[in-house]
C-alpha cells in the first residue's frame, strides 16, 4: 500500500476521531471505574446507566426529540430492520409498505424478504436528479399502508429529499413515516418534530465514531415491538447489554461533528465537481440538493472496477457504489433508477469527502483520473 493515502470514501466509513478513542477508553479500562454493565444494580452499573442516559440526551438534542425516544442499536442496518419489522409485528393488520426505488439495501432487501410473507411493497420512482415522485407517493398512501420509509439523503448519489413535505403527507394520512438518515445525520439539520418523522435511523461510524453503534428514534405515538428479545434493555425494544464505550464515543463524535465547517466542505465538493466535469465526468443526481461531502460521477464507457483498482494502487480510496452493495455482482440499482445508460453506470465512481481533505489532494486525484479515463 502506498505511504500517502488520500481517503475519499467517507460515505462507507470514517476514521475515528482521536478524542472519541480517548472517550471510549474511559468506559473500557478499570483505571477509570466506568466499565460497569448498565443493567447491574451496584454502583458501577448505576453509573453506566447514567452514562447511557447522558448519551441519549446528546443524541436527542441533535434531532429535536426526547431522550427516552432514542434506542441504541449496533448499526444503521439494525435500526432500519427494527423500524420496519418492529412496526410490522405490532400492526399485523396492515400489509402495505412504501419505499423509494433508491433506498439503502438494508431497507430494500428487507422489503423484498417481507414480500415473501404477504407484504405489498410499493417503490416510488425517482426522476433523473434522484428526487422522488411526490404525486405518485400521494396516490399510494392509503388506509392499508403500514409505513412509508424514504431516506433523507441517498448513500450513493447524496441527493437530499424533502423530508418535511413527506412527513406532512404521512401525518395528514395518519400513516407512520420512517427515514434512513445514516448519511445526513450531523451533516444536515434534522428536527423530527417539525419534519413530522416518526422513526429515524443513524449510525456512528459515518461521523467519526466507531463501527458497531447506531440508534433508532422511535416517536411516542409509534406502536412497535422488539425484533431482538431476551432482556429489557433500551425500553424493552432491543435486548442485549448496551455497548457503552461505543455509545459514549458516538455522543462525543456528535459534539465534534457539530463544529465541522460544512460550508468549507461544500466549497471543496464544488471545486472537485468542476474539475471532474472538465475531464469529461458527468455528475449523477442533483448538484444543488446534495450532501456537502458527496460526489457521484460517471465517465461514460470507462470501467469503474479498473479505475478503482488503479486509483487504489496510487493510494486514492473511493468506491463504485455503496459499501453494503459493493461485493454484489449486480447492476447498480440506484443509478438504474435515475435512468442512466449502461455505459454511464459502468463508469461511475463515488467520492465522499471529510473535513480534512484539501484542494491539493483533489488536484492529485484529478491528475490520476486523467491518466486512466479513456
Amino acid at each position: 500500500m502506498p505511504n500517502k493515502i488520500i481517503y475519499l470514501d467517507n460515505a462507507a466509513t470514517t476514521s475515528v476521531y482521536p478524542a472519541v478513542v480517548k472517550e471510549m477508553e474511559k468506559y473500557m479500562l478499570s483505571d477509570f471505574g466506568e466499565y460497569g454493565n448498565p443493567s447491574s444494580t451496584h454502583d458501577l452499573g448505576e453509573q453506566a446507566q447514567k452514562n447511557v442516559q447522558k448519551a441519549k440526551k446528546i443524541v436527542a438534542s441533535e434531532i429535536g426529540c426526547k431522550p427516552h425516544e432514542i434506542i441504541f442499536t449496533s448499526s444503521g442496518t439494525e435500526s432500519n430492520n427494527l423500524a420496519l419489522q418492529g412496526v410490522a409485528k405490532a400492526n399485523p393488520d396492515k400489509k402495505k409498505i412504501i419505499i423509494s426505488s433508491i433506498e439503502h439495501s438494508s431497507i430494500y432487501e428487507l422489503c423484498m424478504e417481507m414480500k415473501k410473507y404477504g407484504y405489498e411493497i410499493f417503490e416510488i420512482s425517482v426522476d433523473n436528479k434522484g428526487f422522488i415522485d411526490f404525486d405518485e407517493l400521494q396516490k399510494q398512501v392509503d388506509d392499508r399502508t403500514l409505513i412509508v420509509s424514504i431516506m433523507h439523503a441517498n448513500n450513493e448519489i447524496g441527493v437530499i429529499q424533502n423530508i418535511e413535505k413527506i412527513g406532512e403527507l404521512c401525518r395528514e394520512k395518519e400513516v407512520l413515516f420512517h427515514t434512513d438518515a445514516v448519511q445526513s445525520f450531523c451533516k444536515e439539520k434534522i428536527d423530527v418534530f417539525t419534519m413530522k418523522v416518526d422513526m429515524l435511523s443513524a449510525s456512528g461510524h459515518k461521523i467519526g465514531a466507531s463501527k458497531g453503534v447506531g440508534f433508532l428514534y422511535v416517536g411516542e405515538r409509534v406502536k412497535i415491538e422488539p425484533i431482538i428479545v431476551g432482556g429489557n434493555q433500551e425500553n424493552s425494544l432491543r435486548a442485549g447489554t448496551q455497548n457503552v464505550p461505543a455509545i459514549m464515543g458516538f455522543a462525543k463524535a456528535i459534539s465534534i461533528a457539530e463544529k465541522v465547517d460544512k460550508e468549507k466542505m461544500i466549497e471543496l465538493r464544488d471545486y472537485f465537481i468542476s474539475k471532474l466535469e472538465n475531464i469529461g465526468g458527468k455528475i449523477n443526481g442533483s448538484k444543488e440538493k446534495r450532501l456537502c461531502n458527496n460526489i457521484d460521477v460517471s465517465f461514460s464507457g470507462a470501467d469503474n472496477d479498473s479505475m478503482l483498482i488503479k486509483l487504489s494502487e496510487n493510494g486514492i480510496m473511493c468506491s463504485t457504489k455503496s459499501a453494503c452493495a459493493s461485493k454484489q455482482k449486480k447492476e447498480n440499482r440506484i443509478l438504474s433508477a435515475l435512468g442512466l445508460k449502461k455505459e454511464e453506470i459502468g463508469g461511475a465512481l463515488r467520492f465522499s469527502l471529510n473535513e480534512f481533505n484539501t484542494k491539493k489532494e483533489i488536484d492529485i486525484v484529478v491528475r490520476e483520473l486523467e491518466k486512466i479515463v479513456p
